[in-house]
C-alpha cells in the first residue's frame, strides 16, 4: 500500500493489537473508498474554479482542467 496520510492510523491499529484478517482487510478496503471519495469531490471542485481562484492558486486553466478529468482511481 502506497504511503499515506491514513497509512500512520493503520500502522498504529497493527501494532495495538493485530486485527483479524477480515476486519483488517475491511479497513484497508475502507481507506481507499475514503481516498477516492475525496479525490473526486476535490477534482471536481478544481473543475468548478474560475479563472481568478486558479490564478489564486498558482494553476493555469489546462493543467487544472487536465487534473479535473482524471479518474478518482488515479493517484
Amino acid at each position: 500500500m502506497a504511503q499515506t496520510a491514513h497509512a500512520p492510523l493503520i500502522a498504529y491499529l497493527d501494532a495495538q493489537r493485530p486485527l483479524p484478517v477480515l476486519a483488517s482487510l475491511a479497513l484497508r478496503i475502507a481507506v481507499v473508498l475514503v481516498k477516492w471519495s475525496e479525490r473526486r469531490r476535490t477534482r471536481t471542485a478544481l473543475g468548478q474554479l474560475d479563472g481568478h481562484l486558479l490564478r489564486d492558486i498558482g494553476l493555469e486553466r489546462h493543467v487544472a482542467y487536465k487534473e479535473a478529468r482524471r479518474m478518482f482511481w488515479q493517484g
